[in-house]
Order: C-alpha cells, then sequence, then structure tokens
C-alpha cells in the first residue's frame, strides 16, 4: 500500500446520504415533489396530496419489489426518497424477527409447538431491550438496498422533543424520531442532517446545529446554514431552491 504524502482534494461535494426531518404538515413532502427525478418512496400516503413522481409500499416485499424494478430499468433515478423513517422501522419488524430467529438464542423464537409452526412475535418484547439491535441492522439494510440503486438517498423523519437539562435550564431538543440507537446511528451515517420548518412563505431546512437541534451537514456548502428550500408568492405559487442543496 502507498502511503498518501500530501492532502487530496474532496471527493464529494453534494450529500450522498441526506436526512430531513419535521414536526407533521411542515412541507417536507411537498419539498420532496418538487426536486427533479426524485422517486419518492411513500410509505404513509403522503403523497396523496402532491403532485409528485412516487410508488408506494405497505410492506417489505414491496420495498424489495421497487429496489428490483429500478434496478431492471437501470438505475434512472437521480434521487430516490424513503417517507418516511418511522414507518420504516414499523415495516422492518419482520425482518428483524427472522435475523434473529437465525442466532442460536433466537431460533425458536415465536414457535408454537402445538401447530408445529412460527408465528409473528415483536423482537421489542426481548429482555433489556436486546431485539433493538436486530430493528437496527434491519433498517440498515433495507436503507443500503436503497442506496445502492441511486446516488443520492433521502431519508424523511417525523420529529421528537426530548426534554434535557443543561446548566440547571430544561430546554426542549428536536430529534429525529427513532427509537434509542437507531436514531444516533441514523444521524451519524448520514452526509447531511436538516430540520424543515416554516416561516411565514417559507420552508426552511436548518443544517445548523444550536443548543436544541442535533443537526449537521459534511459538505461545506451546507455547514453550519439555514437554506430557503422552497417559499410561495402572494398568489401560492412555489418555488423551490434545491440548487442550494445539490449543486
Amino acid at each position: 500500500m502507498e502511503l498518501p504524502t500530501k492532502k487530496k482534494k474532496p471527493i464529494n461535494e453534494n450529500p450522498g446520504y441526506t436526512v430531513i426531518f419535521g414536526k407533521p404538515k411542515s412541507g417536507k413532502t411537498t419539498i420532496m415533489s418538487m426536486l427533479e427525478n426524485n422517486l419518492i418512496v411513500d410509505l404513509e400516503d403522503g403523497s396523496d396530496y402532491v403532485e409528485a413522481m412516487s410508488v408506494k409500499a405497505k410492506d417489505l416485499q414491496e420495498l424489495n419489489d421497487i429496489v428490483k424494478s429500478v434496478k431492471e430499468a437501470g438505475c434512472p433515478y437521480n434521487y430516490i426518497t424513503l417517507d418516511t423513517a418511522t414507518a420504516l422501522e414499523e415495516m422492518v419488524l419482520p425482518l428483524a424477527l427472522n435475523m434473529y430467529r437465525q442466532t442460536p438464542m433466537g431460533k425458536n423464537f415465536g414457535f408454537d409447538a402445538k401447530t408445529n409452526s412460527y408465528t409473528f412475535k415483536d423482537v421489542r418484547t426481548l429482555p433489556n431491550g436486546a431485539g433493538y439491535l436486530y430493528i437496527r441492522n434491519a433498517f440498515q439494510k433495507v436503507v443500503n438496498s436503497f442506496k445502492e440503486i441511486t446516488p443520492h438517498l433521502i431519508l424523511v423523519g417525523h420529529t421528537k422533543d426530548r426534554t434535557i437539562n443543561r446548566k440547571g435550564k430544561e430546554l426542549s431538543e428536536n430529534l429525529l424520531d427513532l427509537s434509542g440507537k437507531l436514531e444516533r446511528i441514523v444521524a451519524a451515517k448520514a452526509d447531511a442532517l436538516g430540520y424543515v420548518y416554516r416561516d411565514e412563505n417559507k420552508t426552511i431546512i436548518n443544517f445548523n446545529g444550536g443548543e436544541d437541534f442535533v443537526v449537521e451537514a459534511r459538505p461545506s456548502h451546507l455547514r453550519g446554514k439555514e437554506i430557503v428550500i422552497a417559499e410561495s408568492d402572494d398568489d401560492g405559487n412555489l418555488t423551490s431552491h434545491w440548487d442550494k442543496i445539490f449543486v
């Protein structure tokens, strides 16, 4: 192996894996529908109310079918959006169960000796939170399957509030609505993590982490910024500014 002797220039300018989250009705699906050549994989029927290039999925089999179809079509989408992360976490529970059953400890989990068959059993019922490891692994496996079929994957999520104590003062911290360590892992793997909110006629993505925001971005043109991603005129016509994210 030849070791480097000088710094190299950045290879990537745009985020390959973006996570955005915000409160319900903050315009997340709407702004995703305005991104050109973006396939929205709708897991919560949110695309019913916008003009979008979307396909719905209700379970893992349908997600796998979408991945297969995109591959067969030659991976034509510049962007694919999974909407939402919260729904995806619920959707991967059967996969998490199968992963657990492949271990020596879990091979009889949910097995009914009377009928000599397996029934669904939620791995979240395992003691000491042991099942969440398999949920995290299943979630990442599905996300990775979509990463393979597009240069830019976007994961949309809801927000949850957590009260924290900082210097004796209680603050509300905005977090991605996923369970336990999964929220931190998803945030850590993202090239850009942004909080979506509205301010009058503008929809803004905040990549500027502050005291009550766990957000960040690796690309220099996003790091520490609050970007107006869409705005409406007096007649309600929307204009998007995705070129500020994907330059």
